[in-house]
């Protein structure tokens, strides 16, 4: 009778352990600082224009939170432009900053994949894990996005970071991304998702400050603990 009821207790505790060790394991498909490049695409003046599908103050402020999340967790990011001089005008200041004028990519092609110089951009930071966003996102998001995920890529792609001449031709391009693989996230999704736990003290502040600038309603709450609540 003893020896059935260790068992039973060892049985017990190996299944707690078990448990708990696999309730600490994140899942594969959350995104980490450390695993993925962002690649932010031709978010200009022109482009912005004809954006029908989302407000364009509202897109400007989670633009402002992609960057911003990018920069907080020095995540290995490309910002790539279309005829930046000459047509599509100059990156939203949300993106620079954070990412100053300087180092962006600019192209003729519409997809960004089929630029030699910024596919070997995005490719050569070894990350298997890409996100995107950008403008429009029926042309200058779904290209690299099929592409992409065609060589071999795991994709996701932040749908309130990006916007479509109307709804439809953006709700298309994100049920085309879907159904070929790619996984949608928000821009908010994406910022907490980099800092998972608010014990990380390093990055708090920072994403606090951030959420509190282009946050909206969530920004306006965070600002109320702080001061009413000193939390």
């Amino acid at each position: 009778m003893k020896t059935l009821i260790k068992s039973i207790a060892a049985a017990f505790i190996s299944t707690v352990v078990s448990v708990a060790a696999y309730a600490q394991k994140p899942a594969a498909n959350l995104l980490s600082p450390t695993d993925h490049a962002l690649v932010m695409i031709d978010h200009e003046s022109q482009m912005a224009f004809a954006t029908k599908s989302i407000d364009i103050n509202v897109l400007r402020q989670n633009t402002g939170i992609v960057a911003g999340a990018g920069k907080i967790f020095k995540v290995p990011t490309i910002i790539s432009t279309v005829f930046e001089k000459s047509f599509a005008g100059p990156v939203f200041p949300e993106i620079q900053e954070f990412f100053p004028a300087g180092n962006y990519i600019d192209r003729t092609t519409m997809n960004t994949w089929e630029d030699p110089k910024a596919h070997k951009a995005i490719t050569g930071t070894g990350k298997k894990k890409i996100v995107f966003a950008g403008l429009w996102t029926e042309v200058c998001v779904v290209g690299p996005v099929l592409s992409a995920i065609e060589e071999g890529y795991k994709v996701y792609f932040i749908s309130d970071a990006s916007g479509g001449v109307s709804q439809e031709a953006h709700e298309m391009a994100v049920q085309r991304m879907i159904q070929a693989g790619a996984q949608p996230i928000t821009s908010i999704q994406y910022l907490l998702e980099l800092q998972r736990d608010w014990a990380r003290q390093e990055t708090y502040k920072p994403v606090t400050d951030l959420v509190k600038k282009y946050g909206g309603a969530y920004g306006i709450g965070i600002q109320y603990a702080h001061d009413m609540l000193k939390h």
